[in-house]
């Protein structure tokens, strides 16, 4: 935790730095939660129209086209494949729960 005295001796361009990312993974939260929200009702319909909870062949061109969009931003595409791969899980989850399974 820091103290004023730590507060004090980080230099100005480290806190602005900081406030940026604390700025970003707020955007980071809230776009999240609005996709959630969108793949909730996803998996209202396809429970309504008894659908399967995942897509693997939707899952592979979402996959690619995040690789893309990672590396076009200069991210890692690994990176951005494992954070997608940890998104859809979750969404199945959700799917499976609103479905009952």
């Amino acid at each position: 935790m820091n103290t004023p005295a730590d507060e004090q001796s980080t230099p100005e361009e480290l806190t602005t730095a900081r406030q940026t990312i604390d700025n970003l993974d707020a955007v980071l939260v809230h776009t999240l939660a609005e996709r959630f929200r969108c793949t909730q009702q996803v998996g209202r319909i396809k429970a309504e129209y008894n659908l399967p909870p995942s897509d693997p062949a939707r899952e592979e061109r979402q996959i690619a086209r995040l690789r893309g969009l990672a590396d076009e931003a200069g991210l890692d595409p690994e990176f951005a494949e494992k954070f997608l791969a940890f998104i859809i899980a979750e969404v199945i989850r959700h799917h499976l729960e609103i479905r009952g399974q």
